[in-house]
Parts: structure tokens; sequence; C-alpha cells
């Protein structure tokens, strides 16, 4: 999902507690705040282990505000007419509010599923920018683009410090850092904010989180709770979702009972093959086994697997079966900006009775 692993090579500034005025409800990564004649864009935390706060001021055209640049990461000139962006999870939200032919450079363009896109790279009208997890300077400095939309891993990246002092903003993005299904889902806010389409971005934002509200109502209070499993093994080592993560909380809010839901932590669990066979005989369910797509590959890479209840019952599940065109996973790309869709795959698999005659987006059944 993350097609760029960069970061941001700047200084941390804190110029005081914005006196934000809008209704972020669940994201805990950005927020506005309205002054005189621009706005401040607030970025906070956007990768894990730091306590970091960015600021943008984003000043509409034809406004006579003077500014000292030195107090932000980048001023922004609204309106944006072209952008960069660096994650196969911005595409959704450019798509829904009709800014994709505002994209002109996207880095790994063959990792991009949907439809519309996949049409304009045809066309040559969203440019290559490199190979997945890096990002050609040159190609975009001959673009030019008003913006560069990207995330960070840590605070160094030379690539975005290089296009900076050339003149071309960067913004970080960090959607991927939330961890409630409806947190990620509202920073299409963030790309509202960026293209002057503050009511369209909201009037979406709101029909996801009816949706999704909607979904867990129907699901009301189960009394069954069936335990969940989730992730695989790589190389002796089982790789699970933390008892905090986005994931995890699909797992509850669709009604299961996760086997490390108590384990801290919004990232993945190392766990031992020994530690996950134990528990994992309580599983009814096995939700996401990485990549596998079939039983019979499962098996072939580790005969332990078989061992498992859901293994043998034929009840584990996977989102790596629904791909794009060009063979991207679409569930990397969508579901943040769809989480009400995931919620309904989870609870049509672990409470079928809500969804009888349900059609599952990105959850199926692994081929045998």
């Amino acid at each position: 999902m993350l097609v760029f692993s960069a970061c941001q090579e700047t200084a941390k500034k804190e110029v005081g507690a914005p006196e934000a005025q809008t209704s972020v409800a669940y994201a805990k990564g950005f927020e506005i705040e309205k002054k005189e004649g621009f706005q401040i864009l607030h970025i906070r935390n956007p990768w894990p282990g730091e306590d970091i706060h960015y600021q943008y001021a984003l000043i509409p055209q034809n406004s006579t505000v003077e500014l000292v640049e030195e107090d932000f990461e980048s001023v922004i000139h609204l309106p944006i007419k072209q952008l960069v962006v660096t994650s196969t999870t911005h595409i959704p939200a450019l798509e829904e509010l009709g800014a994709l032919h505002q994209l002109s450079g996207f880095p790994g363009t063959r990792y991009i599923s949907s439809a519309a896109a996949r049409e304009r790279i045809a066309q040559g009208q969203i440019a290559e920018l490199g190979p997945n997890g890096q990002l050609n300077v040159e190609q975009v400095l001959a673009l030019q683009p008003d913006l560069i939309v990207g995330y960070g891993m840590g605070p160094d990246n030379r690539s975005f410090e290089t296009l900076q002092r050339a003149g071309i903003p960067v913004v970080l993005n960090g959607d991927w850092t939330e961890t409630h299904p409806l947190g990620k889902a509202e920073w299409i806010r963030f790309f509202g904010y960026l293209l002057g389409k503050e009511e369209q971005a909201d009037a979406f934002f709101r029909s996801i989180e009816a949706n999704y509200l909607v979904a867990k109502k129907q699901l009301s209070k189960p009394e069954n709770r069936p335990k969940v499993l989730s992730g695989a093994v790589f190389k002796d080592v089982w790789y699970a979702p933390a008892g905090n993560s986005w994931a995890a909380t699909f797992i509850e809010e669709a009604g299961g009972d996760y086997l490390w839901k108590d384990q801290p932590g919004t990232g993945s669990l190392s766990l031992s093959l020994e530690e996950v066979l134990v528990q994992g005989a309580q599983a009814e369910f096995w939700i996401a086994p990485s990549q596998y797509t079939s039983y019979q590959v499962m098996q072939e890479a580790s005969v332990h697997y078989a061992a498992l209840p859901p293994f043998d019952n034929k009840k584990v599940y996977t989102f790596a079966k629904t791909k794009g065109e060009s063979g991207g996973v679409l569930y990397y790309e969508l579901a943040p900006y769809r989480p009400d869709l995931v919620l309904k795959d989870l609870i049509s698999i672990l409470h079928p009775e809500v969804y009888p005659d349900y059609t599952p987006t990105f959850f199926l059944p692994l081929d045998p």
C-alpha cells in the first residue's frame, strides 16, 4: 500500500497550539486552523514513534496576506492545478473528488488499480516517476507540479529536501498511521482542503461514516464472538496485527474476538510459530493470511498451517484475490477510503445471518 518509502528531512517547528476550526471527528493526524486570509494545515505524527508537529500554510491565490515562510514547512498557493502523490491510498481520494486529471505523476504506476487512473496512465497523462520505493527527482522537476503529497517513515529524506529547495512544496500525508477505520477515511478531507473541494470531501466522508455506523448497528451486540486468527509465518516468525491496529479494530467492530486483541501496538506483532499453534487452536476463522490465495499454496509453504482449525474447516478468507487490471491488490488502494465495505465483508463472514445474500468486495474464501 505504501509505494514510496521515503521521509522528509526538515526541522520540527512548534508555533503554538492551533485553534483548529474543523470538525475532524476520527482522524488524529491532521486538522485545519482557519486564519484571516489563509489556513494552516497541521500534520501530527506522520510516522509512528515520535511526537512531531508540522505546519503548512494554505494561501488562496488572491490573498494579500504576508507570511514569514520560516514558520512553516511549506507555503502552498491554492488552487492546486497539478500534483504528484506517492501512495496508492491517495488515488481513491483524487478519483472521488474528480481530481484525477490533476495527477501528473506517480512512483510505481503499475501498482495502481483504479480503472480511471489506469486509462490516464495508458494515455501518458500520469508519468512514471521511478520504481516502487523510489522517486526520480529529475523527472519530478521536469513535471514542475504545484505540490507533492508524500509520506514518511522518519525524519530524513534527501529527495523531499531537494524538491523543496527547488520550490516544489512537499506535504506529508499520515493516513497510514491512523488506527480507526473511519480515521483513515477522513483523510479525504485533507485532499478536499488542498484541492478546494471541502464540501465534496465532507459529503463523501459523511456518507461513508453513515454506512459504517449502520453496519455496526445492524450487527448490534452479537451474543457469539467467534475467535479470529490473522497473519502468516515468514522465516519462522508469525506476523500478525497488533491489538490496537487498523486490522484488529475491524475484527472487533465486526463482532470477532481477535486472539491478540490484548497485545498493545498499532503495527505488527512478531510471534513464535509455537505460540500461534497453541493460541490458534481456539480459532474459528482466519482473516487475511498474508498474500495467500489458496489452501494448496499455503500447505506447500508450511505444513504447520494445516494444524490450525480454520484451515482444516476451510474458514480462511483473503483480500489478496481481488486485484486490479495490472495485478495490484485492490484492498491496499481502496479499503482505507471504504471502511464501510470492509466492515460489511467481515460481518458477512463472522455473522452471516446479518447479510445472508451479501456479495463481498474484498474478502473472499481461499481457493482449494
